[in-house]
Parts: structure tokens; C-alpha cells; sequence
């Protein structure tokens, strides 16, 4: 007998404000909440949406799309989260001093994530990264 897995694939339109940051947090908490993740797997979760999604915001001026992906079953499998951007633009880590606000985004999502790139779009580009199989799932 073989076993389905369900495979949870959402997106979130996200406008070019910085405020829709906390939207996307709230929106990524709800969704992860429903799986019966652990706390500190969506936390690092979150953490990584919001370093993805303000880039996307702050660097771009635009909309972007948020995405989902989280297959539930026997087998363990990556968390995948997407941000997809209408610039063209490579993402650029950067090395931010010690005093610095800002510019530690892509550095963050390098220490939490297990993986993470970007890929041309046909309208832009996508930043994604993934977390190996949370405990539970």
C-alpha cells in the first residue's frame, strides 16, 4: 500500500510597503501552526520570511509573492520558502560592521537556512531557501 503525501503549497501577495514585513510573519505562523510544527522550527522560519520578504520590499519598491512549500508524510522533506521579486537584480550578501542597522539579511538566511539561492524569473527573480525536515511532520 502506498502511502500519499499532502503537500501544502500557498503564496501571499505582498505589497511594497515595509509594514506588509509583519504581515508576511503573521501570515507564515498561521500557516506553519497547522502542520504541528515545532515552535522553534517556525521560529527560524519566520525569521528567514522576514529577512526574504524585506529585502524583496526594501530593495526593490515593489510587490512580491511570498510562497509555501511544506510536504507532509512518511518521508522527511525540506520546508521550502519563496520570494519572488520584479527585479532582475542578484541578490548581494553583504558585510555589515558591527554598528551597522542593516545588511545582515542574506547572512541570516546563509546561518538558518540548510540551502538558499535565487533563479531568474521571465518578470524578475525568485530568492528561496529550505529547511530540512522539522521534527513532527
Amino acid at each position: 500500500m502506498q502511502v500519499q503525501e499532502q503537500v501544502l503549497r500557498t503564496q501571499l501577495e505582498v505589497g511594497p510597503q515595509p509594514s506588509e514585513v509583519r504581515r508576511a510573519r503573521q501570515w507564515l505562523r498561521e500557516r506553519l501552526a497547522r502542520t504541528g510544527m515545532a515552535g522553534e522550527q517556525i521560529d527560524t522560519l519566520t525569521l528567514l520570511v522576514s529577512e526574504l520578504v524585506t529585502n524583496a520590499v526594501v530593495h526593490t519598491g515593489r510587490p512580491a509573492v511570498l510562497r509555501l512549500v511544506v510536504r507532509e508524510g512518511p518521508c522527511c522533506h525540506p520546508v521550502r520558502l519563496e520570494v519572488a521579486d520584479r527585479s532582475a537584480l542578484a541578490p548581494r550578501p553583504r558585510s555589515a560592521a558591527q554598528e551597522d542597522t542593516c545588511g545582515r539579511g542574506l547572512e541570516l538566511v546563509d546561518l538558518l537556512a540548510d540551502r538558499w539561492g535565487w533563479q531568474q524569473e521571465p518578470a524578475g527573480k525568485r530568492v528561496w531557501c529550505e529547511v530540512d525536515c522539522p521534527s513532527g511532520l
